[in-house]
């Protein structure tokens, strides 16, 4: 997987955190047809997902990206490597296809399958969504409808520090929050709903400090 330098600008939530350095993975360097090499793949709940590394024309970043194209309730795949208690994780996303759902999502402070954050942006509702995970049951924190045209990559980028989250989908934010329901570090990744068919590039994250 190659590492370059972060794919949007590091803007720190005003006056709560600052940002150590910063990471971006572009799944170039991984054989098409596999799993991504040093992240872990899963679903909350039931379902048999599918996390492939695949060649896409279209990727922002060529020449590959990393698609889920199987289906479970809630498919997740996180770094094995990384945990952050503050900072940012962002990606671009491609919703493709999907009759219940075209969902592309990030996951953070992933203590486990059942217990994290979770925001998500959907082609077929046009809306981005802040959840918290506890126990392997989905809780709504915020809806807030935008525009997520399906077939076209999209920024989602997640800031959080202490109880502070902040949710933004190419470069607008739409939703500011305070919520408790998960502190300390964790694991972070990305994340899909049901039968969407999503493909992901440019997957990047900054720790505070």
């Amino acid at each position: 997987m190659n590492r370059h330098p972060p794919a949007f600008p590091l803007i720190a939530l005003a006056g709560l955190v600052s940002f150590a350095h910063a990471e971006t993975i572009g799944f170039d360097d991984a054989a098409p047809g596999s799993a991504p090499p040093g992240w872990t793949t899963g679903v909350t709940g039931r379902g048999s997902p599918r996390w492939t590394i695949e060649a896409d024309a279209t990727a922002p970043s060529a020449r590959n990206v990393l698609r889920q194209s199987g289906k479970g309730d809630f498919p997740w795949c996180v770094r094995n490597d990384v945990q952050l208690a503050d900072g940012i994780v962002e990606v671009k996303f491609k919703p493709l296809a999907g009759k219940e759902d075209q969902a592309g999502g990030i996951v953070w402070r992933f203590k486990d399958g059942d217990n994290y954050y979770v925001a998500r942006a959907n082609a077929l509702e046009n809306n981005v969504s802040l959840y918290y995970t506890e126990r392997g049951r989905r809780n709504t924190i915020r809806y807030v409808d935008a525009p997520v045209a399906g077939n076209a990559w999209h920024a989602l980028r997640v800031e959080f520090a202490g109880t502070r989250i902040r949710v933004l989908l190419d470069g607008k934010t739409y939703i500011d929050v305070d919520d408790r329901h998960i502190a300390g570090a964790g694991a972070v990744g990305v994340w899909t709903k049901a039968d969407s068919v999503t493909a992901f590039d440019d997957f990047g994250f900054a720790p505070g400090r």
